[in-house]
């Protein structure tokens, strides 16, 4: 465990994340291939960009937090080489069930405690009502420590009507980590993952929380990118509420 209280993400790209908070340090869906493709089934998805860092450069961490398992676009074959090496993964039960790691399954609204951190999985929805057979089960999270801001992590959700849900039962969420990307495959008749005007709408929703946008970057299904999160939240008189997203750069929470 880290000694410091100081809460701060660092943005690694694509859903990436390092995020130090109350007193502990959390990788978030580790990915650290270089741009490539990856066949899934009858489809293939197509990584733009390498990864900006090595899991050398992460330093210890106490946990991955892992919204699910099932797509390398946020648990590449570097992620999960990386997952037999740290101490703890908090996942979806069916991806934990299927991990050669130190996995810990948790359903929607069960908690676990690391360290002074309790870490809720929240719902999220991979795609429209009715859709979740086909693209899995994924999770959020929610972060909460004594004297430390609560955060939102939401993982690959393209469900408002849930983003309202976790409002309702976390109504102080002051910072949200957001994933958008309008993410699209011809497996889904529909967007996998927030637009940028959706993503702007749930923060309207969670309460105008800061908000750091997150893996809209470095995959050919994205159909919008950080500059059009920017635009939309502008667009919607939230610009004073992003964080800087630029993968290298620490944001304070």
């Amino acid at each position: 465990m880290t000694t410091s209280a100081t809460s701060r993400v660092l943005s690694l790209g694509g859903p990436s994340l390092l995020v130090e908070y109350g007193g502990a340090r959390f990788a978030v869906d580790p990915t650290f291939d270089s741009a490539g493709e990856y066949p899934i089934g009858s489809r293939t998805l197509t990584k733009t960009t390498d990864a900006r860092v090595r899991p050398g450069d992460l330093g210890p961490v106490d946990a991955v937090l892992l919204s699910h398992d099932q797509h390398p676009d946020n648990l590449d074959r570097g992620g999960r080489a990386y997952l037999t090496t740290v101490p703890l993964v908090v996942t979806t039960p069916l991806a934990a069930g299927r991990l050669d790691a130190t996995s810990r399954g948790v359903a929607p609204w069960e908690s676990v405690a690391i360290g002074g951190v309790t870490v809720t999985a929240v719902p999220a929805q991979h795609g429209p009502d009715g859709t979740e057979s086909a693209t899995g089960p994924v999770t959020g999270f929610v972060l909460e420590a004594h004297g430390s801001p609560t955060v939102y992590l939401s993982g690959d959700n393209a469900s408002l009507r849930l983003v309202a849900e976790i409002a309702g039962r976390f109504p102080a969420i002051e910072v949200a980590v957001l994933f958008a990307g309008a993410a699209r495959t011809p497996l889904v008749d529909g967007n996998l993952t927030l637009t940028s005007a959706e993503a702007a709408e749930a923060a309207q929703l969670l309460g105008r929380p800061r908000v750091l946008p997150a893996h809209t970057e470095g995959w050919a299904h994205f159909t919008e990118n950080t500059d059009d999160f920017t635009a939309a939240f502008a667009a919607a008189g939230l610009g004073d509420l992003l964080l800087d997203s630029t993968p290298g750069a620490w944001a304070s929470l």
